[in-house]
């Protein structure tokens, strides 16, 4: 089932979502770099790396989908993963304070994505 909502805009990148969830996987990745691991930092780390990169899997995955009920069950645990590098990105901000800006800048594009494949879900389902 192809994704009609990757890029509504060609002209436009901030559109392709499946570039975008690539570039968010990335910038978790290079986030991840700067974090030193320790004792405190080691499993919050191994979260951040597996809900940010889960997001872009399953978009990715939504665009194979062999129905509509697959394709919205894989937004939706892309959605529901946007929840969860929300969360891990404000305890590593606890747990390691010098990263919080760039925290925030994560969580305002998982923010967006959320709010995004909650759009496609509800699209979707009122579709026939």
């Amino acid at each position: 089932m192809t994704n009609v909502h990757s890029n509504p805009n060609p002209k436009n990148p901030k559109y392709d979502l499946e570039e975008r969830t690539i570039k968010f996987s990335k910038n978790i990745i290079n986030f991840i770099r700067d974090i030193p691991e320790n004792i405190l930092t080691r499993s919050i780390i191994n979260q951040l790396i597996r809900s940010g990169t889960s997001i872009g899997a399953n978009y990715h995955e939504a665009d194979e989908a062999s129905s509509k009920k697959d394709f919205i069950n894989k937004i939706s645990i892309a959605k529901k993963e946007t929840k969860e590098i929300k969360y891990w990105l404000q305890i590593i901000s606890h747990t390691y304070p010098a990263c919080i800006n760039q925290a925030r800048i994560l969580w305002k594009e998982a923010q967006e994505f959320n709010l995004i494949f909650a759009k496609i879900i509800h699209n979707s389902k009122k579709k026939k």
